[in-house]
């Protein structure tokens, strides 16, 4: 029996000619990485193991994101921890204020993950490096401990779901309205522990930023990783700015898939996944009667330069509705340098945006915006549940960066005109 595309990057990580969804395998690691919340615990279990040093201090990352630049004494506790350990091991991928970045957009614009990869991160949307042909999956801050110590980590082999896609997207849907379309088709156990392998005729038509934000998302249906083919878009991508040279794969014509979904990207329509699931989705469409406080754009799923682009779209020489308060976070400093280079920057503050930092901070509730209770935010992160953005009772539609920002002047959720 064929091999998936992910089983087989696992079975050459593990020195196996062969693997098959449900077995147990310890493979060898490209990279290990971790943020300032999850790393701290990490460094401690470490410690608590016995270890002195990581395997390789080319191969482990530290990513100083969600409460950076510090937001208070504990914050500012957590990442001097991680600070001292790197500099101890003289790690070379240490990512501070001044060159830091959200994780997962930071790691692939710099090279950092590469195609053929096995990465592991103590931080759930580590899947989203699937979009560049590697096997990453989140995982605990204990089993990040051990790969900074031994450069292996042990998986239990998934079974796959091929999602074949078909056609071209509109020009106000994006790689967002792909994801939340699909998990709000399957539900967010709907590929629980399985990878899901996107292929088809569909798939050149997407830009990297578009594959990178659906393969992050594949955490919200429950999937192990999510990954695409390596082809052209892939190989543009990475030439030049691969750290490592990339190995590519392809599923056997024969491989195993547990079942096969068909998505037409050209019927898709701008969607919002509503409180307090990802797969509670609408068409935005439908939900123009509601109202919202906040509007956030950014964040490890929606914070490249392909989104601001979207949001310099509907925001350039328009204004913020009164009433709203609208964040904008580049992913990156280079996203963030280009933003400003390109006029970006001062067309979202003219039009009565504020322009952060890169951070994580408001997509789990952590600072530069929180919100109040009775407060309603359209966002373009990844998760909606109860008390994500805030208070219990605040809550958070998920939407693509064009949906977001024509919501901001509205002042309300609407659908984006095709442009």
């Amino acid at each position: 029996m064929g091999m998936t595309m992910t089983q087989k990057i696992l079975a050459a990580h593990a020195g196996l000619p062969e693997v098959s969804a449900g077995q147990l395998i310890n493979a060898k690691l490209d990279l290990v990485m971790g943020n300032d919340i999850t790393t701290p615990v990490a460094i401690n279990e470490f410690k608590k193991a016995g270890f002195t040093k990581v395997f390789d201090k080319d191969k482990v990352c530290f990513v100083m994101d969600h409460f950076v630049p510090n937001k208070d004494i504990k914050s500012a506790e957590n990442a001097k921890q991680c600070r001292q350990f790197a500099c101890e091991n003289c790690m070379t991928h240490f990512y501070d204020v001044g060159k830091m970045g959200i994780e997962h957009a930071l790691l692939p614009e710099q090279g950092i993950v590469t195609a053929g990869d096995c990465v592991i991160g103590a931080d759930s949307h580590t899947c989203t490096y699937g979009a560049l042909g590697a096997f990453s999956t989140g995982v605990g801050s204990t089993d990040m401990a051990a790969g900074m110590a031994t450069g292996m980590a042990w998986f239990k082999v998934p079974s796959a779901i091929r999602f074949e896609l078909k056609g071209r997207l509109p020009s106000n849907c994006s790689g967002k309205d792909v994801i939340l379309t699909i998990i709000g088709k399957i539900g967010v156990d709907g590929a629980l522990y399985r990878s899901m392998e996107f292929t088809g005729e569909g798939v050149s038509s997407l830009s990297m930023d578009d594959r990178l934000c659906i393969c992050n998302m594949a955490i919200e249906a429950g999937g192990k990783n999510g990954i695409f083919p390596v082809d052209d878009v892939t190989m543009a991508y990475l030439k030049g700015r691969g750290q490592r040279t990339p190995v590519f794969y392809a599923a056997d014509e024969d491989a195993e898939y547990e079942k096969t979904i068909t998505i037409d990207l050209s019927t898709l329509v701008p969607v919002v996944a509503c409180p307090h699931l990802p797969e509670n989705t609408r068409p935005a469409s439908e939900l123009e009667d509601i109202r919202i406080d906040q509007v956030v754009i950014g964040s490890c799923t929606n914070g490249r330069m392909e989104d601001m682009e979207a949001a310099y779209r509907y925001l350039n020489g328009k204004k913020v509705a009164d009433g709203v308060r609208c964040i904008i976070i580049p992913g990156t400093m280079a996203i963030y340098r280009e933003m400003i280079e390109k006029g970006y920057a001062t067309a979202f503050i003219d039009a009565g945006a504020i322009v952060s930092t890169p951070t994580c901070g408001p997509c789990l509730g952590g600072h530069m915006g929180v919100l109040a209770a009775g407060e309603r935010c359209i966002s373009t992160t990844n998760r909606n549940f109860v008390g994500r953005m805030g208070h219990v009772d605040s809550e958070v539609y998920l939407a693509s960066p064009a949906t977001a920002a024509a919501s901001a002047v509205a002042g309300h959720i609407v659908c984006p005109e095709a442009v």
